[in-house]
């Protein structure tokens, strides 16, 4: 079955851009031979015998497919991810996760997804690994049509390869409607793609967002004091994207309190460093502890060097003191060496 899933997967890719439709049926058809619903056809056991996941896994992913009652479409399935590379643990832990796979049809579905992805320059490396995500993407051919769009605002295959991973539901979102009139207006705000792309890769939703959502997240960092077209923008949009003024007041109000910071220095260390809104106040207040009461730091001195708070208190911060204030009693290195 690998064997010929392979042989199949080539075929069909290589005729697909040659040749009519026509011929792409006929060497899908040859694939996978007609057999006739078999009345003792258990699901579950297929998935155990076949497929290779648990029991558990199996009796899970066949309350899903338990209209399934052949073998055809799940072997020409089957046969299908062969061809793409997946290993036998790979299949099962795909399967485990979106068993409604074995349900796709190859010739109408899979086999124009792929060869999409194939011609929008993804290898047949990557796109085996997109498969063995689960995405549904892999079971909605439609969908395929907007890549375009997304590669060319994405850039790298790097970034393609997570985003279609991490926010394949974009790709059913409304380009027109929505995701362009988002990508416009973040453009007039200074972003270029490189910046959009890195905004919107860790937080995919940001260009599904309703348009007006994305203009309320803009008038939000420019209240916080972080001017469009500025270094720090694009973060401060990630500091607050999805939060309400209520979380960001209250998270602004903690920054006060735990490093006894004024009106004037919380705003110079949100200015310099966004994300610290992004922090929890159990991490800011075990770091404020540390940089003030062992450390000795004034919050003046923290508030103009705030991103020290991003950083690890346990891998980054607390190490490097204790390597500084060795070199200052061994009277090694600049007189007065400085945590940043």
């Amino acid at each position: 079955m690998l064997r010929l899933g392979r042989s199949v997967l080539t075929q069909v890719i290589s005729s697909y851009s040659t040749s009519p439709v026509s011929q792409l049926h006929r060497v899908l058809s040859a694939a996978a031979p007609h057999i006739s619903p078999n009345p003792s056809f258990a699901v579950e056991d297929y998935l155990v015998g076949t497929c290779g996941p648990t029991r558990d896994q199996a009796l899970k992913a066949s309350t899903k497919i338990s209209h399934i009652k052949a073998p055809t479409n799940p072997d020409a399935v089957l046969a299908f991810l062969a061809g793409l590379g997946l290993s036998g643990a790979d299949v099962a832990a795909l399967i485990a996760k979106d068993p409604l796979l074995l349900c796709a049809n190859v010739e109408k579905t899979l086999s124009p997804v792929v060869v999409g992805l194939t011609a929008h320059g993804l290898s047949h490396t990557e796109i085996a690994r997109l498969v063995s995500f689960g995405l549904v993407l892999f079971r909605c051919r439609s969908v395929v049509s907007n890549l375009p769009y997304y590669m060319s605002l994405l850039g790298s295959i790097e970034n393609r390869v997570r985003f279609l991973k991490q926010g394949s539901g974009l790709l059913g979102c409304s380009l027109e409607k929505v995701v362009k009139p988002n990508v416009a207006f973040l453009r007039n705000c200074g972003l270029g793609d490189c910046e959009i792309s890195k905004l919107c890769l860790p937080m995919p939703r940001v260009l599904s967002a309703n348009p007006e959502r994305i203009q309320a997240m803009v008038v939000c960092a420019e209240g916080l004091g972080v001017p469009r077209g500025s270094v720090m923008f694009k973060h401060a949009l990630h500091a607050v994207a999805f939060l309400s003024e209520e979380k960001i007041a209250a998270q602004v109000e903690n920054l006060q309190n735990t490093f006894r910071w004024s009106d004037a220095e919380v705003r110079i260390a949100v200015c310099k460093a966004p994300l610290v809104l992004t922090r929890s106040k159990d991490i800011l207040q075990r770091k404020s502890e540390f940089l003030i009461s062992k450390v000795g730091l004034e919050p003046a001195y923290i508030a103009h060097r705030p991103v020290m708070l991003l950083y690890s208190l346990e891998g980054w911060v607390r190490p490097r003191y204790y390597v500084l204030k060795l070199l200052k009693e061994k009277r090694i290195g600049t007189p007065r060496p400085r945590l940043l």
